[in-house]
């Protein structure tokens, strides 16, 4: 700062008053261009191994666990991957900041279909399946080291030199270790049962890779016939039953009758046999008269009715082949739509087999892996079951004479997430980790389950009740695969029973110990006479299957959570978006639950999806796809991670140009207060220059209360509830209205204009430095780029980093003293709001300049007048004009005359005083003083 001048040197130059101002140049610039500057801090801050000395500092702290979800290693990251781990790494350092030793360590998973589909893109399927399961690996590396790059560039911190990959050999080794852990639970069993299956991937599909979509879909009617009349008179109380008689069933999906063994019907559900052209038709009384519409059958007489419970195990007749059919209670059919009976095909719907299974009737699957008919089904043998086998079955009953009614519906529809293609319910032979299965507890997997939901705590809260009823609801996890790139299943099954070795845990231990040295070709590889006796390789065979890739990121909290020594089980925190309820909260939940007896975390939060500004999904085709690389090409890292932490993730994120545009204003907003406050710090020295609390100017006092208060709740509680945009948003609004509109342009005065080294510049000196200090350790988990290029000129330079601190400490005072002292403040600044207001129309009217220029005469109720009329002369300085008489009155009420005085050539102000120095001719007697005397005194403003 510019020492005060002397007589000497004003009396040379004395037209020159702007060398007696402590003005000085921002060492921080207003203009980030944090684009091209930002990859040079990722680089310094690599080179110095700050993540590595983050540990060091903060060994012996609290553990704080948050565990990565890994992303898929395949494609560009997208924005949703940049809401992701943006969010997570604001919650890393916020919690680094709270004192706690929160290590991060990012992963990826790597097995799976849908490399494999690359890989047979890229070198075709004619290949032994150890290259090609050598190729996956090759190119999962290769996109681990594209997305962590753009991870990296984001400013997320972690230890990126040594992730966690669900492909390296220790862990698939522990993968195999969890399903080993899970076999002796008692939960994994072998069944044919239907499961999603997707005909593109021929394979089974795990419930977190179904999505739904519309599909138009053949509506059919059909009718079929009870075998003896007698005995359906008799359940519905009639004496007899003439002609034919009929149950009627409405299905979406034709191509599943030949696989028809049952009808259900509701046990509580009424029924009404009713008289038609058709023949005599057994339809739900709810439904009736809506189907009867669609037969052209209006109006036709009922002869009687009863219950669903009195049609159990009567006889009809399949269709159109032969065979018996009979009517079940089933307690899933309802009467939303159709007629109130459900065709039952165990094969090819989840309930139709629970309900089959309950009455004995075994299970016929006519469709294969192709998703076409096997040969011994009659006209339809090797169609496709939805190319030709709906409309083949559709003209099969009408040639029967079984087809009541035909139209096309839209629904939503199972589809496989990777092919968008729809999927069908398929018996196959597949291991199952059971819902239901009492394991070795006593306690089945399910009520273990729903006891860890009840655990756990949810962010946002609703996160609880998704959980819990995809837990409720759920089947039996699939957890086998027909596919070459994946973690194997390395049991050995009797080849005559299917019934696993006696000693698989010990020969599971063996096989892992052998992955964890060559990876999961050693299982492939290997002979089975190496483990097993000659007696036991006769009988016993290597199951060919690999896991479910949700099992192998499910059991990452066994295989990394609790085999890296920095972290620790279970976690404090997942975090991923919100389709993983479906997905891998659930995957690691139901892993957790089945080894170790609870959830492997204590904390869910959950995110929503990115869409445009429009709210759409964003897609190539609609041409409103913003990449995160463009975004931090263009706007800076710093900028995305404002937007992520501005924006409500409980929803839906909205992204946009002119969205962004509006954060960048934003970040201008905190920039340029940051620009100000280090201007004004430039001189000062904190050891040498601040001033203790108690000496401190009272307004000094004030913002001091007000910048603690914000941290408290920042850091006490919106980051602690990973509230990020109230914590943005009152960041923002302190920058723009405690400091910007309040504060700090009541302060320009006093910092510009007094002595350099005076009591009253080194009290609102040490109030800029605490609140600096603190406004940058706040901002630091968001805006990560900007709070290090700030550390530097107010922490301990290029070497240290925000991340090696906590938060800010500030001086404290006696509460009672703090409270009188903030409402006292509370009623200055409603005063001041009052004569603002009255200001501004001559303001508007060019009646005055700048407020300097005016004159107030306010009155104030006893209270507030009470406070103004502490402040004494130094009231003028806090309503920013030149002259304010205050007098009581009952309401607050300002009168506004401009000045009729001089301005003061150097600060600015009106007063009579100006001239009465000859020296000084242009200046007023307060500036003289503040030039060639002692300086002014300053004790409240």
């Amino acid at each position: 700062m510019q020492a005060a001048c002397t007589t000497e040197q004003t009396m040379s130059d004395k037209t020159d008053y702007s060398k007696t101002v402590n003005l000085h140049e921002s060492p921080f610039p207003m203009r980030g261009n944090l684009a091209k500057r930002e990859p040079g801090w990722v680089k310094q801050w690599q080179d110095q191994k700050r993540y590595q000395k983050l540990r060091e500092k903060a060994a012996g702290r609290p553990k704080f666990i948050l565990h990565d979800g890994p992303p898929y290693a395949n494609g560009d990251i997208h924005i949703g991957h940049a809401v992701n781990k943006i969010l997570k790494d604001i919650i890393i350092r916020s919690k680094t900041l709270a004192g706690f030793d929160a290590p991060y360590v990012p992963g990826w998973d790597c097995h799976g279909l849908p490399i494999e589909v690359m890989i047979e893109k890229l070198h075709g399927r004619d290949m032994p399946a150890n290259k090609f399961r050598e190729l996956c690996r090759e190119y999962a590396a290769e996109q681990i080291a594209r997305q962590k790059t753009d991870f990296v560039r984001l400013g997320v911190m972690g230890d990126w030199d040594k992730p966690y990959r669900t492909m390296d050999f220790k862990t698939e080794a522990d993968t195999v270790r969890t399903l080993g852990e899970i076999y002796k639970a008692g939960y994994l069993y072998r069944g044919s049962k239907p499961v999603q299956f997707c005909l593109d991937c021929g394979s089974s599909l795990a419930e977190a890779e179904v999505e739904y979509k519309d599909k138009v879909s053949p509506a059919i009617d059909v009718q079929y016939l009870f075998k003896d009349n007698a005995a359906l008179a008799k359940a519905f109380g009639l004496p007899e039953i003439s002609g034919e008689a009929f149950a009627v069933i409405w299905t979406t999906t034709p191509w599943t009758l030949p696989a028809s063994q049952a009808i259900s019907a509701g046990a509580d559900v009424v029924y009404q046999l009713i008289d038609t052209p058709k023949g005599k038709l057994v339809l739900a009384k709810d439904l009736a008269e809506s189907a009867l519409a669609r037969y052209g059958c209006a109006g036709c007489p009922v002869l009687a009715e009863t219950t669903g419970a009195s049609l159990e195990n009567l006889k009809l007749e399949h269709p159109f082949l032969e065979r018996e059919i009979v009517m079940l209670n089933g307690s899933h059919v309802t009467t939303d739509a159709g007629t109130g009976l459900v065709h039952t095909a165990p094969a090819h719907g989840l309930e139709d087999y629970i309900v089959c299974n309950q009455y004995g009737i075994e299970l016929y699957n006519p469709v294969n892996a192709q998703g076409c008919y096997i040969s011994e089904v009659p006209r339809l043998a090797g169609m496709h079951v939805f190319k030709q086998g709906n409309d083949a079955v559709i003209q099969w009953l009408e040639e029967n004479g079984r087809l009541l009614a035909h139209t096309k519906i839209e629904h939503s529809y199972a589809h496989c997430w990777r092919h968008k293609t729809p999927l069908i319910y398929r018996a196959t032979s597949q291991w199952f980790i059971g819902m239901d299965k009492a394991g070795t507890s006593g306690k089945t997997l399910r009520d273990n389950a729903l006891k860890a939901v009840d655990d756990t705590e949810f962010f946002p809260a609703w996160g609880r009740a998704r959980l819990q009823s995809m837990i409720e609801g759920r089947p039996d996890w699939v957890v086998s695969r027909q596919r070459f790139w994946g973690t194997p299943m390395t049991l050995f099954a009797h080849k005559e029973t299917g019934s696993l070795h006696p000693n698989s845990a010990e020969l599971l231990e063996e096989v892992a110990k052998r992955i964890e040295q060559k990876g999961i070709n050693a299982w492939f590889e290997l002979d089975k006479a190496e483990l097993l006796s000659p007696e036991d390789c006769e009988q016993y065979d290597k199951l060919p299957d690999t896991m479910d890739v949700w099992f192998d990121s499910g059991s990452t909290h066994f295989s990394v959570l609790k085999q890296r020594p920095e972290l620790a089980w279970p976690a404090d925190l997942y975090l991923e978006g919100s389709d993983q309820h479906r997905g891998w909260f659930q995957s690691s939940m139901l892993t957790g639950c089945a080894t170790l007896g609870r959830a492997p975390y204590k904390q869910l939060l959950t995110h929503g999806f990115v869409v445009d500004g429009n709210g759409r999904k964003m897609s190539k085709s609609l041409g409103n796809v913003i990449a995160p690389q463009a975004v931090y090409n263009e706007f800076g890292a710093d900028i995305l991670r404002l937007w992520t932490a501005n924006t409500d993730y409980s929803g839906e994120l909205s992204i946009s140009n002119e969205i962004l545009k509006r954060v960048t204003e934003m970040y201008r907003r905190i920039r340029n207060t940051l620009s100000f406050l280090f201007a004004n710090l430039k001189d000062f020295d904190r050891i040498e220059d601040a001033v203790p609390l108690a000496d401190m100017v009272e307004i000094d006092r004030y913002a001091l209360v007000l910048a603690r208060r914000l941290q408290e709740k920042l850091a006490g509680e919106y980051y602690p509830r990973y509230a990020f945009h109230f914590a943005v948003q009152d960041l923002v609004q302190f920058c723009s209205e405690d400091l910007g509109s309040f504060y700090l342009d009541i302060l320009k005065d006093r910092l510009y204009t007094t002595q350099a080294d005076s009591h009253a510049r080194r009290s609102a000196q040490t109030a800029l430095y605490h609140i600096t200090r603190s406004l940058v350790l706040l901002m630091s988990p968001v805006l990560c780029f900007t709070a290090e290029e700030a550390w530097e000129l107010i922490g301990g330079g290029e070497e240290d980093s925000v991340l090696y601190h906590t938060w800010h400490e500030f001086p404290s005072m006696p509460a009672a003293s703090e409270e009188a002292l903030v409402a006292k403040w509370a009623a200055i600044r409603e005063a001041r709001a009052v004569v603002n207001a009255a200001i501004e129309p001559l303001r508007t009217d060019k009646s005055i300049g700048s407020s300097l220029q005016a004159e107030v005469d306010l009155t104030a109720p006893s209270a507030i007048f009470d406070a103004l009329q502490t402040l004494g002369d130094e009231l003028r300085f806090v309503f920013l004009v030149s002259k304010i008489r205050i007098a009581q009155g009952e309401a607050l009420a300002a009168n506004v005359v401009p000045s009729q005085a001089e301005k003061c050539e150097r600060c600015w102000h009106y007063t009579d005083s100006v001239g009465s120095h000859t020296a000084h001719p242009t200046l007023c007697s307060r500036c003289v003083e503040n030039i060639d005397g002692k300086g002014e005194t300053r004790t409240h403003a």
